[in-house]
């Protein structure tokens, strides 16, 4: 039996418990989304876009309660709560405008005859979210797989299983056709369970390094294709001619939004000589005038972290980066509230040979580095496992972008913080996990390029 809970990591109120699927549920949900597949076969993907674009004004439409749910369920600011919601609004939108010009044939010039390839649905997916982004998780999986014909299983995380079942519930009452979308609370067994299913073609899971090599084991085992998103420990560079009023602006939540729970955070600030005193000013003045409280209360700006369990976490990272060395440049004074909150901090002399020098701590804690020129600042960003996302910070663009193609990472936002929309493609590479979601790119993630070549003339 595994737990889901949902537990107000402001008030610790637990407030909802579900249990594990029967067996006849799981058969039930894997026959209902197999049927749907093969029904989708004879439909045109344009019916499935005008009810994503359905399913897009439900989300619209339930923005309110959808965003309190996941306030009360893992504590975000309601206001970034709020902004989820919009966020997958435009990505629902994105592919039901799209999604059908994107899944037409695309012709194959060649000699050997006249060639294209279809982009044709594979079959069920299965998607293992994690808790941080309840309702932004299930959507970049949801809807580009909507449209392609792949109906989803959803094993959300056990902390938010209320934020499943309420998105389960609008996507149904939106017109979504039955087996579309099926929440199921399933165990650790009962998940490879599915993932071995001949009726299941592909997973996709968005969660810890270690979840994904035992998902990914498992899936490579049942020959299933996976996309992995693992994490990461994002560079955030900053060059001499980084523009003052950018950097401010930028580093006002870079490290905070969402309490700094963001597989793409910016939690390696590598700063030159030059800027370095400077952005430790700027981070002291952003975490110093944070406000804890109620997530729910429109004067508050330092959230709880999603549970007592991650708090207790990032106490222990941030001790032992301190013992073998790191200096504490700045740190959040105490929080007398029983609340799941954590002290943001800013951490230097992080050496390499430090525990968390390549370690994700998912807090607010900003890891300044300070390094001589760009050449150790790139050096440094790719001394990491991890290569989801990275900022670069500069006055002159066309060098940015230089200096972002020598990065190894999935994604780089020049003068900005992690960014995401329905029209971009979300992914890394390394340790932070393969494969792309969202934009033409995650379209593709699940569907067969089925090659069709007409070769008569070459037998006449």
């Amino acid at each position: 039996m595994s737990k889901y809970e949902s537990i107000n990591p402001y008030t610790n109120e637990t407030f909802a418990s579900f249990s594990n699927p029967t067996e006849d549920q799981i058969e039930d949900a894997l026959n209902l989304a197999d049927a749907l597949y093969h029904k989708w076969q004879h439909e045109s993907p344009q019916t499935r876009a005008t009810q994503l674009e359905a399913i897009s004004a439900g989300l619209a439409a339930h923005k309110e309660a959808l965003a309190m749910m996941m306030t009360n369920e893992m504590g975000k600011l309601l206001s970034e709560a709020r902004e989820e919601v919009d966020i997958c609004v435009e990505i629902c939108h994105y592919y039901a405008v799209n999604g059908p010009k994107l899944l037409e044939p695309t012709p194959l010039p060649t000699s050997l005859g006249h060639a294209y390839y279809l982009k044709q649905a594979t079959g069920v997916i299965l998607a293992c979210e994690p808790w941080n982004f309840p309702l932004y998780q299930i959507i970049r999986v949801f809807a580009p797989n909507f449209v392609v014909g792949n109906p989803m299983i959803l094993k959300h995380a056990h902390n938010v299983p209320s934020s499943a079942a309420l998105t389960a519930k609008i996507i149904k009452q939106a017109g979504a056709p039955e087996g579309s979308l099926i929440n199921l609370y399933l165990s650790y067994s009962q998940l490879e369970q599915v993932m071995a299913d001949k009726r299941v073609q592909g997973v996709a899971l968005t969660g810890s390094e270690r979840g994904g090599t035992s998902v990914a084991q498992e899936a490579g085992k049942n020959l299933k294709k996976s996309t992995m998103e693992l994490g990461g420990n994002d560079a955030f560079i900053v060059l001499d001619d980084a523009d003052t009023t950018v950097l401010e602006n930028v580093l006002a939540d870079a490290r905070t939004y969402n309490a700094g729970q963001v597989c793409t955070s910016s939690k390696r600030m590598i700063v030159v000589e030059s800027q370095y005193e400077h952005v430790l000013k700027i981070l002291k003045q952003v975490f110093s005038h944070l406000v804890a409280g109620d997530p729910a209360a429109a004067g508050t700006s330092l959230a709880p972290l999603n549970s007592q369990e991650a708090t207790d976490k990032a106490i222990k990272q941030v001790k032992s980066a301190t013992e073998a060395g790191a200096k504490v440049y700045y740190q959040y004074p105490e929080i007398k509230h029983p609340g799941a909150f954590f002290r943001p901090t800013i951490l230097t002399n992080i050496a390499a040979d430090n525990p968390m020098f390549d370690t994700e701590i998912f807090a607010p804690v900003a890891e300044v580095f300070c390094v001589k020129d760009e050449y150790e600042a790139i050096k440094l960003a790719n001394q990491s496992n991890y290569g989801l996302g990275s900022s670069v910070i500069s006055a002159d663009i066309k060098h940015a972008e230089t200096v972002a193609a020598k990065i190894e990472t999935g994604m780089t936002v020049i003068n900005g913080r992690w960014i995401t929309a329905g029209e971009i493609p979300f992914g890394g590479v390394k340790r932070s996990g393969y494969g792309r979601e969202l934009s033409p790119l995650g379209l593709m993630a699940f569907v067969n390029e089925h090659l069709v070549i007409d070769v008569t003339d070459q037998n006449r």
